[in-house]
């Protein structure tokens, strides 16, 4: 348990530091996130952008449990 946190922790440091990068490529502004605006209020909901997160964390969990 231990070696999955800092294996964890060392996922998200590294997709902290990546995400200005990141969101220059389009990750954030994908089709299937909703954006609903009005004159003082503004929702964004990443769904497809949660979804495409979702996968690779969990590609990754994979990798590292079947080799590791």
């Amino acid at each position: 348990m231990p070696r999955f946190l800092i294996i964890m922790g060392l996922v998200l440091l590294t997709a902290g530091i990546l995400w200005p990068y990141l969101q220059k490529i389009g990750l954030g502004r994908l089709p299937g996130d909703i954006v609903i605006e009005r004159e003082r209020f503004t929702l964004y909901i990443p769904l497809m952008t949660s979804v495409l997160i979702a996968l690779v964390i969990n590609t990754l969990i994979w990798i590292i449990g079947r080799y590791f």
